[in-house]
């Protein structure tokens, strides 16, 4: 067990460009973690590591190591999996990286249903925003929405992502009701930052895309943020429906602009190549079976659109 701590010392230690980062991901100290790897390098009769004023990198023999380092680790881990799906209950560790307001309203209770049900399964989940590299900082799996990017990783399409413009009764009681996407030129807008089309939205009207940049008055970085503003009346905003059905459905925010739709993405779970641990298959099947062809959300979102006309 202490030549696989050394070992996996060392992986961490080359991944991360570094011993401090290393021992914070291991949570060991940065002084076991560097006796780890220099007992390695003793044991193996060779210098792994080039330590300069500029930091660390692995010598040729070490870049050599770590690619047979990482197979071991990661048999270690197939086996490990291999035992747990023949008890009762999965085991390891899953880490998940999840986008904010997504994972927190819709995952969050998944993978604490799963935990429950796999007291020896542990999981490290990520909510932000960005993108994290997987395979860089070791997820097993991702959770991604919207239009996936060629890459190497593996996506399995989970369910559609619908979105619209929507506004609160007060707002609209003040301002009016736009009619056609040409009309939001005359409102305040409640936009998210740092989305892929900017502040661009985009209608389909037959087969004619008609898009326009409203003026925001309010602007965040976050999903949350804006669906709260919204329903505050502080303007109009394009939104998807896992944000707006709740909204919706009890009447804080009204769906517009139902004639133009604004087009569907996705709901990604991505993970890197090569045969799926059980963890990912198990959550992969929860993901479908909870979220799968028409998404909860939208049938409280269409439920009430529907009985606008």
């Amino acid at each position: 067990m202490s030549d696989l701590e050394s070992i996996r010392a060392f992986v961490e230690v080359v991944e991360t460009g570094g011993f401090s980062r290393a021992a914070a991901r291991l949570g060991v100290s940065k002084s076991i973690l560097s006796r780890r790897v220099s007992s390695l390098e003793a044991d193996l009769g060779a210098r792994l590591l080039s330590r300069t004023t500029r930091g660390i990198s692995p010598t040729e023999a070490g870049l050599e190591f770590k690619l047979r380092a990482e197979r071991i680790l990661a048999d270690l881990e197939e086996a490990r999996e291999a035992v747990a799906q023949s008890g009762e209950s999965l085991g390891g560790t899953l880490r998940i990286a999840l986008p904010l307001s997504f994972g927190l309203r819709h995952v969050q209770p998944l993978l604490a249903e799963l935990a429950l049900e796999n007291p020896r399964l542990k999981i490290e989940a990520a909510y932000s925003d960005g993108l994290v590299d997987l395979v860089a900082e070791r997820f097993d799996a991702a959770v991604r929405l919207g239009v996936l990017a060629d890459s190497t990783l593996v996506a399995r399409r989970i369910a559609p992502i619908l979105g619209g413009v929507v506004a609160s009764p007060d707002y609209l009681a003040r301002r009016g009701r736009p009619a056609t996407p040409a009309d939001l030129a005359d409102h305040d807008a409640v936009v998210q930052s740092g989305m892929r089309q900017g502040d661009s939205w985009r209608f389909q009207d037959g087969k004619r895309t008609i898009t326009v940049r409203p003026e925001a008055r309010f602007r965040a970085d976050n999903g949350e943020a804006v669906v709260q503003a919204a329903a505050a009346g502080l303007g109009v905003a394009l939104l998807p429906t896992f944000l707006t059905s709740d909204y919706i459905e009890d009447g804080r925010l009204e769906p517009l602009l139902m004639d133009y739709p604004t087009g569907e993405a996705g709901l990604y779970l991505v993970r890197p190549p090569g045969a799926p641990p059980a963890k990912v298959r198990i959550l992969t099947d929860r993901m479908v079976e909870r979220f799968g062809s028409q998404p909860y959300w939208d049938k409280c979102a269409l439920r009430r659109r529907s009985t606008q006309g």
